[in-house]
């Protein structure tokens, strides 16, 4: 163990050091209770404190509150031994009200000093092995709170984690303005792919297009698995025009993966995606937003699939779309 000596006399504390050390222990000194408690901050991994009850500077039962009191980062518990001439009960019930654990007498026994480094050394062992069955708890907890948060299939957010980030994300809007947009993507003629190659090969799809999801948007967007063959992408600080660049991206990356889907008009699995805004001031709810995603998906599906449609609440004129602002096709996909 490594044990920290407080005690301003000299001689005392020599003698005190060579005991400590001939039972096989590690030994740091200070001259005062001062000294002590910057030594103590200085070194973590402190076990033991003896400590004089009357010293200058800082007394016994002070530098004991202190070290109760830390709050700081340590493996393990400091076990508080007195070391005074003091021996009526007064001075006794004030020392372990102070957070002492235990006493020795002046002048210094040997053997009652190895009697109580020994029952330290059992309590500190046994707080250290409690310290560490905690922090693998925590660990365990929190592996758990994520899972939970987490899609097994895609590794994306499910639902859970998409309704906690909304929150978080409405109370942003409205306190400090800001704004964001969603982009709802579906994988093109899905359940076609499912009949015709089998659910795992279909699982397998999911699992690449979340993987390209993940890639192709930036670090701050935050990526769920919104159902069946649907991902929901939140980008917040973002406009339509760019929220559009990073979709078509994602839209284009789904196609170079040239995945075979050979039953469908492109011969390979793509996905569609449909793009809404909350911007900052507009009275909109969550809700509403992915109404207007999923709103712009299904125009993106009926308008031939494997493209971006952007929500427009303006009226179509001359035949325009709000699909990328380009004219209704003249002959829809399949719906």
């Amino acid at each position: 163990m490594r044990i920290l000596i407080a005690e301003d006399d000299a001689i005392s504390r020599m003698i005190l050091k060579r005991a400590v050390e001939r039972l096989g222990h590690e030994c740091l000194t200070a001259a005062d209770g001062a000294e002590a408690w910057e030594t103590y901050l200085g070194n973590p991994d402190v076990d033991v404190v003896i400590s004089d009850w009357m010293m200058p500077e800082l007394d016994g039962p002070a530098l004991c509150e202190k070290v109760r009191n830390y709050t700081g980062r340590r493996d393990g518990y400091p076990f508080f031994i007195f070391l005074t001439a003091l021996g009526d009960k007064d001075h006794l019930l004030e020392g372990m009200q102070a957070g002492a654990d235990d006493y020795l007498s002046k002048p210094l026994d040997r053997e009652q000093l190895g009697v109580r480094l020994l029952a330290a050394e059992r309590v500190t062992s046994l707080h250290r092995q409690l310290n560490s069955q905690n922090k693998e708890l925590e660990r365990l907890n929190f592996e758990i709170f994520k899972q939970a948060r987490r899609d097994p299939l895609t590794k994306l957010g499910n639902r859970l984690r998409l309704r906690e980030d909304m929150e978080t994300l409405r109370a942003r809007v409205e306190r400090y303005g800001h704004s964001y947009c969603a982009v709802l993507c579906d994988v093109d003629y899905f359940k076609l792919y499912n009949d015709t190659y089998g659910h795992l090969k279909g699982d397998e799809v999911l699992q690449e297009v979340a993987s390209v999801v993940v890639q192709s948007f930036r670090t701050g967007d935050t990526s769920y698995r919104y159902g069946g063959e649907e991902f929901l992408i939140i980008l917040p600080e973002q406009s339509l025009e760019t929220a559009t660049v990073a979709a078509e991206r994602l839209r284009r990356m789904v196609e170079d993966q040239k995945i075979p889907h050979q039953p469908t008009p492109y011969g390979i699995v793509t996905v569609s995606c449909g793009l809404a805004q909350l911007s900052a001031g507009e009275n909109k709810s969550v809700e509403e937003l992915l109404k207007e995603a999923d709103a712009a998906l299904y125009e993106a599906k009926e308008n031939g699939r494997n493209r971006v449609a952007i929500h427009d609440l303006r009226p179509k004129t001359n035949g325009e779309h709000p699909e990328l602002g380009m004219p209704d096709p003249e002959t829809p996909g399949i719906a």
